[in-house]
C-alpha cells in the first residue's frame, strides 16, 4: 500500500535529574558535596533512507519518544547521556510542524538528517551549587523536559519523469511497456489512485525513474478529483511527459485536454509551467489520430513553440523508443536537483526576545476562592527545575519571591498569616515575618 501522508507525535528524552550527595570516606574529613549532574535526553533524528518509498510504517507507529538521560551519581559522577533515536524516512518527505504550519525540513538526499525533537538538558547536582558562603548545599535540579510536537509528514515522489494527463489516456500502459512496473490498468477513470514508480532503461545504457501519477481533471488545484493528492508529486519531477489521447476516444478534444491540464499545473504551482515538457501524442494506432495530430500540432505551436510533440502508441510501441531517447537527452542537460527547493536553515530566521528585566521579574496575582494564585514564568521554571524536597530549596524559592516583590504584593492584596498561596501545582501557606514560607 502506498501511503504519502501521516501525522505523528515526537518527544525528545527528558534530561536526567541531578543528585544531592556528599563524600563519606574514612580519611576525607568534611568531604563536601559530591552529587553529579544528570545526563542529556536523547534527540529524535529523522534520516533519509533511499530504500524506502512510502510512509506506510508511520501508519502503524505514530508515537516516537526518545530515552531520558541517566540520573547523576555520587562521587560527582555525571549520568550517562541517552542515545539518540534514529527514524528512517523515504526521500522526498516534507516535515511540517502541525501547530505552526512551519516547514521544518525538506528531506531529499540519502543520508540527510534533521533533529525534529531535542532532548532536555540534565539537571545539575549539588556540586554545582557550592559557594564559599554555602559549601555544602542540599540543592539539585530536575532534568529539563524534552521537546515535543506533532509532525505532519508529506511524501512527494522522487522521480525524474512524471506522466500527467486526463484519466484513461494511457499513462499506466506506457509505464508498463517501458519498465518492469505493473500498474493496475483498466478501462475506467481513476484506475490509478496512487503513484506507480518504474525504472526505465533507455536502451543506450542510460536509465531514469518514471512515475505514473493519478489522472487529473479540471479543478484539481482546488482538490477536485484526486486533486492535491496528485499535484503534490508532480513538483518533484524534472521532466513532465504530458500524455494526450490523440484519437479523442472519449469524445474530448486533445488540444482542450492539453490546455486544461497545463492550467491546473500552473494554478497549483507556477513553477511547473516552466518545467521541461514533452507531449506524448498517444493512441496513434487508432482512426482519426493522424488527422487530429496535425491540427493539434498547429494549435500547440501557436501557443508554445518550445513544446516537443512526439507521436506514440503504447499498445503497438510505435515511437516509444524515440520518446525514451529524447527524455534521457533532456535529463542529461538538466541539473539533477533543479526541481528541489531547499528549506532555509533555522539560523537565518530572526529570533526576538523580551527584555530580560521584564521577562525575569514579571508576575501576576489572581484570587481563586480563598487562595492567591501567582503566575510567573521565572518562579514556575524554578519549581520545575529545582527539587523542592529540602529545606534549603524552599528557602531559595522564598528569597527569590521576596526579591521579585511578590511578598509585598501579596500583603497589598490582603494576604495574612496562614493564607494559601498557589504557584502551578505547588501550594503553601503565607508566613508573616519569616525567611521562608
Amino acid at each position: 500500500m502506498f501511503v504519502d501522508k501521516a501525522k505523528i507525535y515526537v518527544k525528545g528524552g527528558d534530561g536526567g535529574d541531578g543528585l544531592v550527595a556528599f563524600r563519606r570516606e574514612k580519611y576525607v574529613p568534611e568531604g563536601g558535596p559530591a552529587g553529579g549532574d544528570g545526563g542529556r535526553g536523547g534527540d529524535i533524528i529523522f534520516r533519509v533512507d533511499e530504500g524506502l518509498r512510502t510512509l506506510m510504517d508511520f501508519r502503524y507507529q505514530r508515537h516516537f519518544k526518545a530515552q531520558r538521560g541517566v540520573k547523576g551519581r555520587n562521587k560527582s559522577q555525571h549520568g550517562a547521556n541517552a542515545e539518540n533515536m534514529i527514524v528512517r524516512i523515504p526521500p522526498g518527505t516534507v516535515l511540517i510542524d502541525d501547530d505552526t504550519g512551519e516547514v521544518l525540513a525538506d528531506m531529499v538526499r540519502h543520508g540527510q538528517q534533521v533533529v525534529v525533537a531535542r532532548g532536555g538538558r540534565g539537571g545539575r547536582g549539588n556540586t554545582r551549587f557550592a559557594t564559599p558562603n554555602n559549601p555544602a548545599p542540599e540543592i539539585a535540579e530536575n532534568g529539563e523536559e524534552g521537546q515535543e510536537r506533532y509532525l505532519v509528514m508529506e511524501l512527494k515522489v522522487m522521480a525524474d519523469v512524471g506522466l500527467v494527463g486526463f484519466p484513461s489516456v494511457g499513462k499506466s500502459t506506457l509505464l508498463s511497456v517501458v519498465s518492469a512496473a505493473e500498474p493496475k490498468i483498466g478501462a475506467y477513470h481513476f484506475t490509478t489512485i496512487t503513484p506507480n514508480l518504474g525504472m526505465v532503461e533507455a536502451g543506450d545504457g542510460r536509465s531514469f525513474v518514471m512515475a505514473d501519477l493519478p489522472g487529473l481533471i479540471e479543478g484539481a488545484h482546488e482538490g477536485v478529483g484526486l486533486g492535491h493528492e496528485f499535484l503534490r508529486h508532480v513538483e518533484r519531477t524534472r521532466i513532465i511527459i504530458h500524455v494526450v489521447d490523440m484519437a479523442g476516444s472519449e469524445g474530448r478534444d486533445p488540444f482542450e485536454d492539453w490546455v486544461k491540464i497545463n492550467d491546473e499545473l500552473k494554478l497549483y504551482n507556477a513553477a511547473l509551467a516552466e518545467r521541461p515538457q514533452i507531449v506524448a501524442a498517444n493512441k496513434m494506432d487508432m482512426p482519426e489520430a493522424e488527422e487530429n495530430l496535425a491540427m493539434f500540432r498547429e494549435q500547440v505551436q501557436s501557443l508554445r513553440p518550445d513544446i516537443e510533440i512526439m507521436p506514440i502508441s503504447s499498445l503497438t510501441r510505435q515511437g516509444v523508443q524515440e520518446l525514451l531517447y529524447r527524455t534521457a537527452d533532456i535529463l542529461d542537460a538538466i541539473p539533477e536537483e533543479v526541481h528541489i527547493e531547499e528549506v532555509a536553515e533555522t539560523t537565518e530566521r530572526k529570533v526576538y526576545k523580551l527584555d530580560k528585566k521584564d521577562d525575569n521579574n514579571a508576575f501576576t496575582i489572581t484570587r481563586d476562592n480563598e487562595a492567591y494564585v501567582v503566575h510567573s514564568v521565572k518562579i514556575e521554571g524554578m519549581l520545575k527545575r529545582i527539587q523542592m524536597n529540602s529545606h534549603e530549596a524552599i528557602q531559595k524559592l522564598a528569597r527569590t519571591m521576596r526579591h521579585m516583590g511578590i511578598d509585598d504584593e501579596l500583603r497589598k492584596r490582603g494576604a495574612v498569616e496562614g493564607t494559601i498561596v498557589r504557584i502551578a501545582d505547588f501550594e503553601f501557606e503565607f508566613v508573616e515575618g519569616s525567611s521562608y514560607y
